[in-house]
């Protein structure tokens, strides 16, 4: 690693005001609260309801949400990345028009795509820029509309996913905080079991596919248990222990909020203590790549400089990873 390491040194979060709660759900699709909590720990999740608003909007207000905390000039921004699995559209850049309506005007920027690990994949790349010495302000945002890709008569999807953003700001640090190492990887085969495939280029979209909703997240909710069970877990014993951490060292677990028995298995793989994972999966459900940025943005009062935190994610493709962080401010 070079002498300059790459740390968060600001935080925001936005999620939307409407509330869907698993009472709301009992009404729409056959389920109920006990088997919704039972399976999945999940209770409520926000919804974007406004008509033409899409992922930009939850991006941007995040974005704003970190520059009114911390002070930031927008305009000493130099990339900004918005990781997202449901971008605003097609071929336009969801980043490069989140960068222009928060003033970031001397900001490239582009949309970063890894389905669950969208975040945990920038936090690579924006590391990577910073440590480069070439950057010095790099805006990471995790931000979807979930809630545009989900068919809300198929129980197996609809009471998961929910809408929501956060956002990271990456400096340079010479004291040593920041991010410390990763353990990234994809498989490819794993495609089939969690996908939206049509609108894409290899699926058109048809008349057909709209009427019996094949635009929408199809995910084999077993085999994508059972994947991001072991996968997660390994990855993060792994990084802990190429590092040389033990139960002590760690300060927190970070982990992508898909599913509480998910967590729950990496933290009891890793040993970790119930009060040291991060949760709000019960309040926003699966934000896809928001998880990890909303989970810091609810428990940034609790951070502590020199924290030792490891992020954990898995999702569609298949991708996952773990990245070890220390926490600077």
């Amino acid at each position: 690693m070079s002498e300059i390491s790459a740390a968060i040194t600001a935080v925001g979060g936005y999620l939307p005001n409407y509330v869907l709660t698993n009472q709301i759900l009992e009404t729409i699709v056959d389920t109920n609260d006990e088997w919704i909590t039972s399976r999945t720990g999940i209770k409520e999740r926000r919804i974007l309801k406004e008509e033409g608003k899409g992922t930009s909007f939850l991006a941007i207000k995040a974005a704003q949400d970190l520059i009114d905390k911390s002070g930031v000039n927008p305009q000493e921004i130099e990339l900004v990345i918005v990781a997202t699995a449901t971008p605003d559209m097609k071929a336009a850049s969801t980043a490069a028009y989140t960068a222009t309506k928060i003033g970031a005007t001397n900001a490239f920027s582009y949309d970063l795509e890894a389905a669950c690990s969208s975040f945990l994949f920038g936090m690579s790349t924006a590391a990577k820029y910073i440590e480069s010495g070439r950057y010095k302000k790099v805006l990471l945002i995790g931000a979807d509309k979930n809630s545009s890709m989900i068919n809300y008569k198929d129980r197996a999807t609809c009471i998961i996913f929910g809408d929501g953003a956060g956002a990271v700001l990456f400096e340079p640090n010479n004291e040593g905080l920041g991010v410390q190492d990763e353990y990234l990887r994809s498989d490819g085969s794993g495609r089939e079991f969690l996908q939206a495939k049509y609108g894409g280029s290899s699926y058109k979209t048809t008349a057909e596919a709209l009427e019996n909703n094949e635009h929408c997240i199809f995910q084999d909710g077993k085999t994508v248990f059972k994947n991001a069970v072991s996968n997660m877990a390994d990855v993060s014993e792994k990084i802990i222990k190429r590092n040389g951490l033990n139960n002590d060292d760690i300060s927190w677990l970070a982990a992508h909020q898909a599913n509480k028995r998910i967590i729950d298995a990496t933290a009891k793989r890793i040993s970790l203590e119930d009060e040291k994972v991060m949760m709000n999966i019960q309040k926003y459900g699966n934000t896809t790549s928001a998880t990890l940025p909303l989970l810091l943005y609810d428990y940034e009062s609790k951070l502590k400089k020199g924290d030792n935190i490891i992020f954990a994610a898995f999702g569609g493709g298949f991708t996952w990873g773990s990245i070890y962080l220390k926490w600077a401010y």
